[in-house]
């Protein structure tokens, strides 16, 4: 596609949006993150990069001085500095990690540290750093690598650090390093998490320091029994394919079991019903209490909250849990409160609700979503409005302080808020609708002290959510127009623009959430984003209708454009949609489904056959293929009886997948293409070569939005003539003063 060319008497020329929100990583980079506060409140550690759009995180600290003085950014650990110049390497394990965690930035992307926040250790191109934080001094261990996840003990004298399939620890002076778990073959990982863990379960860790820094809980995976999946690259034949464990729906997972070992050597199993509860979703090991586990059924409908004898490796029963839908897994939880109380997050009486020690602490006006802090006198919380809540408060989430005297709202205005607290010292990071990037400042006892520096970079354009309700069932919706749409210019052509399932809200209270759609929206959209059931954070009623039905995703999208067309100027002879994952999913669902309601879809990485997507995901929702195979019929896109409708029911569909995918796996899209095109469906197929479930690459992000606009346009026709403004409002060209 031949792209719009800037007149040669431009003052000054820039990249356009699309590669701007790319480089900049949706205007991330520069951002501070990672936040660790010290418990004598004098020190915050945080990563950032140099700019907006610099990729390379740094380690840095904020000095704040006990006397109120003016409170000092210094940087601790510079990776350019620790590298002597080199461009940084990632291991193969380090790579999964972190598209893992969708991490598509370089340098210091995480860090971990001791118990008073005076030690920082990190891997950077597999080699093993610290970092004093009182001194500001990095060094390098010598020690055998490609490192992974290294985290020093809670007293600041060792490091324990995975490398080979090994959990290892050193002294952080360098001495004494020493294999503690020593894998007996190449099925045996020791203190990594396994695919499901960091995929689905929000577990990114395979191993836990005890309190009294003497002891370790790790993790042992054996994934000899996980079915082996190829993932070729189909642009360089002359490479072997790369052989990884995929447990896919109904086909065996990785086994899970978890040994307590001592600094000598010495281990201990611990026990726990595996046959029943096989998977190991939360370790909590404080001074409070003795090591928490959750551990859940496969079907994850029951679990148990279980105690451990630090002696023997026995486990005590603290709690039962179950819940006829699925038991849903929350940060933080559950965790001990300093005084030895079970904190915990359940689906109680309609609600989510907070409990501590079986007391529940918050009613149906709250659905909280973590526990960020469990204090002396208080838990603190992120939550939104729940559906008894008075004002809805449409896509904002907030940090609350709970406690036996109820819950007070810590943050401010409408937004995205969330928050790190050690002891008096909060740092609230906020997003807001009307300004762009977040804001991190730094509380004591209340009162704002400081506020984090950000170099993020200025999107040179401004998202215009306007947030709403629509249908009878309040779905929480976001509308954009274009910045130069007149009232009286007719109706629009409609773009929905979801993810619309299980974990993704896209209807947030916050600026750059909305920047793509936006732009969309400048291309001639009316751009709707709508949560319908399935989405998180509003009731665990409105989470759980997916139930054995992802279809009900799809006739919330149908109710929100149609009510939302009472209101706004949306052209319903003229409705497109496009997503990503599950996103891409629906998008293809309502091609197929829907084609009176919807005449042109963007189906991107989508999952078009659930047997081909992992246990813990796809199990939650749908049972297993052998227990329940008609469910997984009736989810399919490629047994859909609209892949054999009739001539005028066939509408525009461009497929796009990462042919590197290795969580929606490329075969996703190839079988709905060879579906379509057996049932005689015209569409269009866009892989993308050497790209995973993430698009972090400039060009490629780039001109995939562009294309995109071009097939929606194609797609709908009689888009309106307009005049976009000079910064970067309008098409995919460049955009001056970015």
């Amino acid at each position: 596609m031949t792209k719009p060319q800037q007149s040669s008497s431009a003052p000054s020329v820039g990249p356009s949006f699309p590669r701007l929100h790319a480089r900049t990583q949706r205007f991330g980079l520069g951002a501070p993150r990672g936040f660790s506060i010290s418990p004598d409140g004098e020190r915050i550690v945080f990563v950032r990069s140099g700019s907006g759009t610099d990729r390379t995180h740094a380690l840095w600290v904020l000095d704040l001085p006990a006397d109120g003085g003016t409170p000092v950014e210094r940087r601790v650990a510079e990776p350019s500095a620790l590298l002597s110049g080199a461009e940084e390497e990632l291991s193969a394990e380090e790579r999964a990690r972190r598209e893992r965690s969708r991490e598509g930035s370089a340098g210091i992307v995480g860090y971990a540290v001791d118990a008073a926040v005076e030690l920082a250790a990190f891997a950077l191109s597999g080699r093993l750093f610290t970092a004093g934080l009182r001194t500001g001094t990095a060094r390098e261990l010598p020690v055998p690598g490609p490192v992974i996840d290294p985290r020093p003990s809670p007293d600041g004298r060792w490091v324990a650090y995975g490398s080979g399939g090994a959990l290892r620890v050193v002294g952080t002076d360098g001495s004494g390093d020493t294999e503690l778990a020593v894998p007996e073959d190449a099925h045996l990982t020791y203190g990594l998490a396994e695919f499901i863990a960091s995929e689905e379960m929000g577990r990114d860790r395979g191993f836990w320091w005890s309190p009294a820094s003497d002891r370790l809980l790790v993790a042992r995976v054996d994934d000899r029994a996980v079915r082996r999946w190829y993932i070729a690259d189909p642009a360089h034949p002359d490479r072997e394919p790369q052989r990884v464990g995929y447990p896919a729906a109904g086909t065996p997972d990785a086994e899970v079991r978890l040994f307590l070992y001592g600094l000598d050597g010495a281990r201990t199993e611990v026990v726990w019903d595996r046959e029943r509860f096989p998977y190991l979703a939360r370790v909590h090991w404080s001074a409070a209490g003795a090591p928490l586990l959750l551990v859940q059924a496969r079907d994850q409908r029951s679990g148990r909250v279980l105690a451990v004898d630090e002696a023997s490796g026995t486990t005590a029963t603290v709690r039962e849990e179950a819940d006829p839908a699925w038991l849903e897994l929350l940060p933080g939880v559950p965790c001990w409160s300093p005084d030895g109380r079970l904190v915990r997050i359940g689906d109680e009486s309609g609600a989510r609700a907070l409990s501590v020690d079986g007391e529940p602490l918050t009613d149906a006006s709250l659905h909280v979503r973590a526990v960020l802090d469990a204090g002396g006198d208080d838990v603190l919380v992120s939550a939104s409005a729940g559906e008894a809540a008075a004002d809805p408060e449409t896509g904002e989430t907030h940090v609350y302080r709970v406690s036996a005297r109820g819950a007070e709202r810590v943050s401010r205005g409408p937004g995205w808020h969330g928050a790190v607290r050690s002891g008096a010292v909060t740092v609230l990071v906020s997003a807001v609708p009307d300004a762009p990037g977040a804001v991190a400042r730094v509380l004591r006892d209340g009162e704002q002290v400081a506020v984090v520096g950000s170099h993020a970079a200025e999107p040179p354009l401004r998202a215009r959510p306007v947030f709403t309700e629509a249908g009878g069932r309040r779905i929480p919706c976001a509308v954009l127009l274009p910045s130069w749409y007149e009232e009286g210019r007719g109706p629009l052509p409609v773009l929905m623009d979801p993810y619309g399932g299980p974990h993704g809200p896209r209807v947030v209270a916050a600026h750059n959430a909305h920047l793509t759609s936006q732009w969309f929206a400048e291309q001639g959209f009316a751009v709707v984003v709508a949560d319908g059931r399935g989405t998180p954070w509003r009731s665990p009623a409105w989470e759980k209708a997916v139930l054995r039905d992802f279809s009900v995703t799809l006739e919330d999208q149908v109710t929100a454009v149609r009510a939302l067309a009472e209101r706004f100027p949306l052209d319903l002879g003229r409705v497109a949609i496009r997503g990503w994952s599950f996103g891409g999913y629906l998008a293809g669902l309502a091609a197929l489904r829907r084609p009176d309601v919807f005449h042109a879809a963007v189906v991107g990485a989508p999952v078009t056959d659930w047997r081909l997507y992992d246990t813990h995901y796809t199990e939650r929702y749908l049972g297993t293929p052998q227990a329940d195979p008609e469910v997984y019929a009736a989810q399919s896109l490629l047994t859909d009886d609209g892949l054999s409708g009739a001539a005028e029911r066939v509408r525009p569909v461009m497929i796009v997948h990462g042919l590197a995918d290795d969580n929606v796996v490329v075969a996703h899209a190839l079988r709905l293409s060879s579906a379509l095109l057996a049932a005689g469906r015209p569409h269009e197929v866009l892989p993308l070569s050497g790209v995973t479930h993430m698009t972090p690459q400039e060009q490629v992000a780039e001109n995939l939005l562009l294309l995109q606009v071009d097939f929606l346009k194609r797609s709908l026709g009689g888009f309106p003539d307009h005049q976009p403004g000079g910064r970067g409002e309008g098409g995919g060209g460049t955009v001056a003063g970015a």
